[in-house]
């Protein structure tokens, strides 16, 4: 694909998520949530007592678009976790989780709840 094919793929990919959470009565706080080190936060919902950071992945199957999560980028969207926490008093005493939301070539999408512990 080419790179606008690509980044608009990938921002459909986001609504697409970002809908699905919110059919299933989660509040979409955020989306692509930028902090001032250079992490991008995909979707940020608000779960009862919990925020869930969400990063989103598009790839022609769930399994690869999985492996595009690199531990880099881990590092640098749990900076922005942090700061986004610091940031909101409205999110400061909740629990987070992180989730990765895969979504395939035909528009699946395969959501794996606490993807990340901070291992």
């Amino acid at each position: 694909m080419s790179g606008a094919v690509s980044y608009y793929a990938g921002l459909a990919a986001e609504d697409q998520v970002a809908a699905h959470y919110q059919r299933s009565g989660r509040r979409i706080a955020a989306h692509r949530w930028r902090g001032r080190y250079g992490g991008e936060i995909d979707l940020i919902a608000r779960e009862g007592d919990q925020v869930v950071f969400i990063e989103v992945k598009r790839a022609k199957t769930h399994a690869w678009a999985a492996e595009r999560l690199s531990q880099r980028q881990m590092r640098r969207i749990c900076i922005s976790v942090e700061e986004f926490m610091a940031s909101d008093p409205e999110f400061a005493n909740l629990d987070v989780r992180f989730d990765l939301a895969l979504v395939d070539a035909a528009g699946r999408i395969e959501i794996v709840e606490n993807a990340y512990h901070g291992d």
